[in-house]
């Protein structure tokens, strides 16, 4: 008969494992929300569970999921499904498969978005013939081999290129890294997108190789910039100063802190025939120059920084950043001009951008007219559920 000890270990290791929430909380995730967080459980399981399938139940034991598991992260259980699912080559090929469908076929395209396509911490962009994974959960990364081998046997792909190199990863105690499926490194080259060709280094460049969820907001507002004067603030590799210019713009300037994305924009715009200047400024600074007071105004301004709150912490600073940057565009319009502003930050919500806004509009004694709201495109759904699935908002404004 075995000690005490050891019959309790047996009958753990025996029974299925599952999480239980706290009796005191009142966790998202019983109103459809697929994460639950550490402190929302009793206890998290035992680090030998972490990156596999468990159940979670509520405070009385009622089943409410199947997800994943990690004690390491904040978010020590993401909801795969409501029913008991197994995460194997079945259940991948499934969800893969119904998330490319719901994408319109075009050659550059978001395929996977997390748990909106019920793989949490699995990004997939599609670029012509290659594919770029991000995989951002354990349970994803031990199961990577599986899942580049089934987006080869559904897309024939060249090549799947595997950007793990997001810091995020490191929540989830992983190693950054990038690769290829195929061992072999995957040479920078010139991509067709939206009418124009961009030199891609999907193995170097910044996230997946290029920023997909702005693409239709590159043609939005180049309706707006014929004849115009423009300036396109965080312009990375000048997508919407290349659509400005190619509208007929009068004259385009492109401004990024990132050499290399500058270096970047200048040879997309020479491959396209454009003309568009391009510098390597801090877009703060550079409006903030006393120089600017004596320079003629624009017509279109567009704000694309990068995400000023990175987390919820941040968010009292950022929410400055973004109302100083947009203060300062402003004052800079021509009256009746256009400024194209946006936020990419989960954590700022449209509230609190368009509070920003109204404060801008106040200070600068300005009016400010909504001609178009922006948002993340069709394939990179949102749940309405998960207020994290959206991230990306902003305002074509016109001030008066």
């Amino acid at each position: 008969m075995a000690p005490p000890g050891e019959a309790r270990i047996v009958r753990q290791v025996s029974a299925a494992p599952y999480l239980k929430l706290r009796p005191n909380v009142r966790p998202r995730a019983l109103q459809g929300h697929p994460w639950v967080f550490t402190n929302e459980v009793e206890a998290p399981l035992a680090a030998e569970f972490d990156g596999e399938v468990v159940e979670c139940r509520d405070r009385t034991g009622r089943f409410i999921g199947t997800g994943i598991h990690n004690s390491r992260s904040q978010i020590v259980w993401r909801r795969l499904s409501r029913d008991r699912v197994t995460l194997d080559a079945d259940y991948l090929r499934g969800a893969l498969t119904r998330a490319i469908a719901r994408r319109a076929p075009e050659a550059a395209r978001r395929l996977v978005w997390s748990e909106s396509d019920d793989l949490p911490g699995v990004v997939v962009d599609q670029f012509d013939d290659a594919l770029v994974v991000q995989l951002q959960t354990l349970a994803m990364e031990r199961r990577a081999g599986l899942i580049g081998d089934l987006l080869a046997e559904l897309l024939r792909p060249a090549e799947v290129i595997f950007r793990n190199d997001a810091p995020i990863r490191r929540l989830e105690g992983l190693p950054l890294e990038v690769r290829t499926r195929s061992g072999q490194p995957w040479e920078a080259r010139w991509v067709r997108m939206g009418g124009f060709e961009y030199w891609i280094d999907l193995q170097a460049g910044q996230k997946t190789g290029f920023y997909l969820d702005q693409r239709f907001q590159h043609t939005a507002v180049a309706r707006h910039c014929a004849g115009a004067r423009v300036l396109d603030a965080f312009c990375n590799q000048g997508a919407f100063a290349l659509q400005a210019a190619r509208a007929g713009a009068l004259e385009v300037l492109g401004l990024d802190i990132a050499e290399d994305a500058v270096a970047a924009a200048r040879r997309n715009a020479e491959r396209n025939g454009l003309e568009a200047e391009f510098q390597a400024a801090n877009v703060f600074d550079w409006f903030n120059d006393p120089a600017r007071g004596i320079e003629p105004l624009w017509d279109v301004i567009i704000l694309d920084p990068p995400p000023f709150a990175k987390s919820r912490s941040a968010l009292e600073g950022a929410l400055r950043g973004y109302k100083e940057i947009n203060l300062r565009a402003v004052k800079r319009l021509v009256p009746g001009g256009l400024l194209a502003t946006y936020s990419c930050s989960h954590h700022m919500q449209d509230a609190e951008l368009r509070h920003v806004l109204a404060e801008v509009a106040a200070d600068s004694r300005r009016r400010l007219r909504v001609v178009e709201w922006a948002h993340q495109p069709v394939d990179h759904p949102v749940l309405a559920t998960m207020p994290e699935s959206e991230y990306l908002r902003g305002y074509l404004l016109r001030a008066e």
